[in-house]
């Protein structure tokens, strides 16, 4: 009798102990993404943005070929704000760290790096590990940005999807118009499938 409860009881800790081990691998549950944000959704990546801020996605027809979504604040006929995805932007990229150098070759001259930090996503186990890069800018004036001389805040999150394709998410604005919670939060918000 009690051989068979200690069988017993062997079983249902390996089953537990299986189960949980499962639900900690290959966690594919979305990003939180607060109320009055909504969601850029693209084949690699879904990304947050500040919806009640007024951010509203840019129709595929105005936005650049590089950009796979894009959301913009525009006030006064100026892009005070934008949030862009760029899909396969680089070539030969294999992780997170390869993704950030190439996409950070892209933030610009005269650009200020202020951080940069691994980070890990929500979405596919195998493609979560980021790097985020925080960066301000000075506005050009150019395109319907802000007057030249605006000091600009940046943040971009790169990393390599599931399937392998490389991925830059970035967010600018005026500095000061969002908060570093808000940074955090457009972060915390992408999903990596």
């Amino acid at each position: 009798m009690t051989l068979t409860k200690s069988r017993t009881l062997g079983a249902a800790v390996t089953a537990t102990l299986a189960l949980t081990l499962l639900g900690g691998c290959g966690g594919t549950e979305p990003a939180a993404v607060p109320d009055g944000w909504a969601t850029l959704d693209t084949k690699s990546v879904s990304v947050g943005y500040p919806e009640d801020d007024g951010y509203a996605p840019q129709p595929a027809a105005e936005r650049g070929k590089a950009n796979a979504a894009v959301a913009l604040k525009e006030e006064n006929g100026l892009r005070t704000g934008m949030v862009s995805v760029q899909l396969d932007f680089a070539t030969g990229v294999g992780d997170a760290g390869e993704a950030a150098a190439a996409a950070g070759a892209g933030i610009g001259l005269g650009a200020t790096r202020k951080d940069t930090q691994d980070v890990r996503l929500a979405g596919e186990e195998s493609a979560r590990d980021a790097r985020r890069i925080d960066y301000e800018f000075t506005s050009t004036g150019e395109e319907s940005t802000p007057a030249k001389g605006t000091r600009m805040t940046g943040v971009v999150v790169a990393g390599v999807d599931s399937k392998d394709v490389p991925f830059a998410i970035r967010l600018n604005a005026v500095k000061g118009e969002l908060t570093p919670t808000d940074l955090d939060t457009f972060t915390e918000s992408i999903t990596v499938k």
